[in-house]
């Protein structure tokens, strides 16, 4: 649908572009000559994208799995198949990792546009619009790798449960865990969303959980299956590798591991990656459940950030994942602000940690990456638990601009006291539904909405004794007995 360009949001995509211009320049600024004297680390204009270009054959054309195996899921490997078709198109014969990286950037800015322009769709307020224009994460991670992709669709999928349309969260998160793992941790909340929605019958709630499911794994087989025929053990790659690899140093197990308080081989750190986060997502849920039971996409945010935090390994671009998400749903924002902080922090002490393995300086220690994650899982347990116990920001509950009024909660009339009007439980149920129809048939239409009739409450009338012996005592007061004193004061009101 089109949105109006006003100033503000014109304001917005201006901040945008630069966000996302010194995103690309702080990935390309080393790239003239090649990576010399441990730059890409001292500098921290690395990107994946430079390596995977002779590494993974993007330069010679090759298709991921069918010719080259690649660490990736098969909805990221396509991407990267197209993007380095594209720089071969674009640049022929000067086609270079340079070039290549400018190309991966160049797609993650669109996506960038693309979640500016859902959230503006959704009714999200301005400040929070500016909190993505001007993220600390896009300049650092724009043109990092590929995991915009996953990001943008996990903000689809977040904002279709937002609409109440669970089948289609569920398509979006599924079409996300094709692309990376993370958008999973959102499924089981539009499953338990559909099974336990309130008003409802119990087999429609049956069958509607069986539908997000079925959406979910339907969009992801759709990506995956065809490259699971073909190239059974280069598609198998990417989970095989997330199965055998160590830990990053950054990760919660390797930090207690360096600090001397838990040493853990690869399966131990798998199995405690499990059970804490199954652990802790239950307890998220748990007490979630009291506060946002109406609304339980707002845990995914929690259920990413502990996800994050008990997984073994947190790449310095995972910050990117989360950022939307508190964006979106988090109750406060200097918190967020905290986490983008610790963040710079703990990507160039993990950066700089190579840097002097290469004999540069300046260099990081275990213990420094240790103390910057140390830091950024303080905010981000702080972050989980707001998200949990407090209230939603006040945009969540604001229908999408230009959509219709959802039509399980139809506008009442209401009388004086506030309450709604109509002549009993009958009366009201009958506006109720007739409001509901009349929204379900101008969504489907494209009509607006037309606004209920007001129903007249009849008054009960006074039993004539009663106003008699009122108007004998007090004929000031009385409109009923037709004295002078009431007719004075009737035309006064006129």
């Amino acid at each position: 649908m089109r949105l109006r360009i006003d100033r503000h949001f014109r304001a917005l995509l201006i901040a945008l572009a630069i966000t996302c211009l010194l995103g690309f320049g702080f990935k390309q600024h080393c790239m003239p000559g090649g990576w010399t004297d441990s730059e890409q680390y001292l500098t921290g204009c690395y990107s994946d994208a430079v390596p995977f270009w002779t590494a993974r054959g993007v330069d010679k054309g090759k298709i991921p799995y069918l010719q080259t195996p690649i660490e990736y899921p098969v909805l990221t490997g396509a991407a990267i198949w197209i993007e380095g078709a594209a720089t071969h198109l674009i640049f022929g014969r000067h086609a270079n990792d340079a070039k290549f990286l400018g190309v991966v950037t160049a797609g993650n800015i669109a996506l960038a546009f693309l979640i500016l322009w859902m959230f503006r769709r959704a009714g999200m307020d301005r400040r929070r619009l500016w909190w993505w224009a001007a993220a600390p994460p896009l300049i650092l991670y724009v043109g990092h790798n590929w995991d915009m992709i996953a990001v943008t669709l996990a903000v689809w999928a977040m904002l279709l449960a937002r609409e109440n349309r669970l089948i289609g969260a569920g398509a979006a998160a599924g079409l996300g865990v094709a692309a990376k793992l993370f958008p999973i941790v959102m499924l089981p909340l539009f499953v338990l969303s559909a099974f336990f929605e309130r008003g409802r019958g119990w087999l429609h709630r049956v069958v509607r959980t069986g539908w997000v499911k079925l959406a979910a794994i339907g969009a992801w087989l759709a990506v995956n299956l065809p490259i699971a025929l073909l190239a059974p053990a280069n598609w198998s790659e990417f989970y095989r590798f997330s199965q055998a690899r160590g830990g990053t140093m950054a990760g919660t197990w390797d930090v207690l591991g360096n600090l001397g308080i838990l040493q853990l081989d690869i399966a131990g750190k798998n199995l405690c990656a499990a059970l804490a986060f199954a652990i802790g997502g239950a307890a998220i849920i748990g007490l979630g459940w009291r506060r946002h039971h109406a609304r339980l996409w707002l845990l995914s945010t929690p259920l990413l950030a502990w996800f994050m935090l008990t997984n073994k390994v947190y790449s310095p671009q995972f910050d990117l994942w989360l950022w939307p998400m508190l964006v979106m749903t988090a109750p406060r924002l200097w918190p967020v602000a905290l986490f983008a902080v610790t963040g710079i922090f703990a990507y160039f002490a993990e950066f700089w940690f190579f840097a002097g393995m290469d004999g540069a300086w300046p260099a990081a220690s275990t213990i420094d990456i240790a103390c910057a994650a140390a830091a950024r899982a303080m905010v981000m347990l702080w972050i989980i638990a707001d998200c949990v116990l407090r209230q939603p920001p006040e945009w969540v509950g604001r229908w999408p601009i230009g959509a219709c009024s959802p039509p399980d909660s139809p506008p009442r009339a209401s009388g004086p006291s506030g309450l709604p009007q109509g002549s009993g439980r009958f009366s009201s149920a009958f506006l109720r539904a007739r409001a509901s129809a009349r929204a379900m048939v101008a969504c489907r239409t494209k009509q607006p909405v037309p606004p209920p009739a007001p129903v007249v409450e009849q008054l009960p009338v006074p039993k004539l004794p009663e106003v008699s012996a009122s108007c004998e005592r007090t004929a000031q007061l009385s409109v009923f007995c037709g004295g002078p004193a009431s007719s004075r004061r009737f035309e006064g009101m006129r």
